[in-house]
This record gives structure tokens, C-alpha cells and sequence, in this order.
């Protein structure tokens, strides 16, 4: 079986709900708090200035979605999606546990891992990749490398947090 439409579903599907996640933090799309809401949420768990982080990871999650939906780029829009999934896990999710139900690390690591699986996959037949004979420049070492490079990427972004101080308790 051909495996390009398989593929082009998943790409679709997957890209643009991550780009959806991207918009709802820099434009207030879909239902999110734009960036000043978002950016407050980041300065409340440590990323200061709260507007750039946010930015950032709302510029990485709409691009990377787009890169992935439109089968371009090669290992770029995983690297994107794989170093915000990793901030995800780490600064938000990972003390819930792992399932989703109690906000865990499921859905974020489902997505960090689909994009490792593009980055070293491709994006087969139906991809811009494709179109313009790009996906032949993709070599394992560069694939690697995006891969590391998200997922450094996502841990120095966390090292840059500082972690809001404790709140004081009310004694009697």
C-alpha cells in the first residue's frame, strides 16, 4: 500500500491543530487568550516576560503546524513542535502524571512524538517537500540533528524559567 495518503491525513490533521494551538496564543484565535492572556500564564509558572516566551512558543507551534500540514521543510516544523512539546511536558504537565485526563504528559508527548516520527519519516509523496524535489536534502544526519535541536532547544527555554516564588502562608 501507498503510504503517501496516510500520510498527508495525519500531516493535515496533526499540523493544523497544532497551528490552531499557535494562533490561540498569538491572535486570540479559536477560543485563546492571545497574547497578553497567554502571556500572563507564562509569567504565573516562571517564563519572564511572559509576552516573549509566549510569542515564541506560539510563533514555534503555528509555524511548525504549518511546516508539518504542508509537508515542507523537512526536520524544521517537528524541531519547532518537539521544543515546545518538550517545554510543555516539563513546565506544565509532567507533575499530573502521564494521563490527559488529568492534564499529564499524554497529549504533549503524542505530539513530540509524531513530529520525531515526520522528522525522520518525511512527509511523502504529497508534500512541498515532494513538489520541489527538496525531500532528497533531508539527510538521517540533519534529521538527527533537528531532533536534538528541538529537544535542546525545549530544555534551554526551561532552564531560562525562573519558578514564581512560593506564596506565603497565613499563620494565626
Amino acid at each position: 500500500m501507498d503510504i503517501a495518503l496516510p500520510l498527508l491525513i495525519v500531516r493535515l490533521v496533526i499540523g493544523l491543530g497544532f497551528a490552531s494551538h499557535g494562533a490561540q496564543k498569538l491572535f486570540g484565535w479559536f477560543g485563546g487568550y492571545g497574547l497578553a492572556g497567554t502571556g500572563g500564564f507564562f509569567e504565573s509558572i516562571g517564563f519572564k516576560p511572559g509576552k516573549l516566551f509566549a510569542g515564541a512558543a506560539g510563533a514555534s507551534e503555528l509555524i511548525g503546524g504549518l511546516l508539518l500540514a504542508l509537508g515542507l521543510g523537512g526536520p524544521i516544523g517537528p524541531l519547532l513542535i518537539i521544543a515546545v512539546m518538550v517545554v510543555a511536558i516539563l513546565a506544565v504537565h509532567l507533575p499530573n502524571g502521564f494521563s490527559s485526563a488529568k492534564n499529564g504528559y499524554e497529549l504533549p508527548l503524542l505530539y513530540a512524538m509524531i513530529a520525531v516520527a515526520f522528522a525522520f519519516v518525511g512527509y511523502g509523496a504529497y508534500g512541498i517537500d515532494a513538489l520541489l524535489g527538496w525531500n532528497t536534502v533531508w539527510t538521517p544526519a540533519l534529521e538527527w540533528a533537528a531532533v536534538g535541536l528541538g529537544i535542546v532547544g525545549g530544555l534551554l527555554n526551561v532552564a531560562a524559567r525562573r519558578k514564581p516564588a512560593a506564596q506565603p502562608t497565613a499563620t494565626a
